[in-house]
């Protein structure tokens, strides 16, 4: 994943770009951790069961200058990109990262282009 201004999460159909109205109080707020180097980043597991289990996660990292990004769905240590959107039983992961990315919407960190 590189930072870009536009994203997409792999395997979905929606694009997303940081919101004009995104400030860095509300990166805090809403959980992001500031880097040494100044970036935000989330981590937000996609496990509906559980918060606390290791298990598949959304990463939403933001640049310190709040223009750039990368998204993405990622393995249990964070290393892999994982695609969601295949395979078995993915309705409850999907409701999940829609949650989420419903209220990083609400935030006006994210917007659907």
């Amino acid at each position: 994943m590189t930072y870009t201004k536009e994203a997409k999460i792999l395997g979905d159909k929606r694009t997303f770009v940081l919101s004009d109205e995104i400030k860095k109080y509300t990166l805090r707020d809403i959980g992001f951790m500031e880097s040494k180097g100044g970036k935000f980043i989330l981590e937000r597991p996609l496990d509906p069961s559980s918060p606390y289990n290791a298990s598949i996660k959304l990463k939403v990292t933001i640049s310190s200058d709040l223009q750039t990004f990368k998204i993405g769905v990622t393995s249990a240590n964070g290393l892999k990109e994982i695609n969601i959107f295949k395979g078995t039983d993915i309705e409850k992961h999907i409701e999940q990262l829609n949650f989420v990315i419903d209220n990083l919407k609400e935030r006006s960190v994210l917007s659907e282009k």
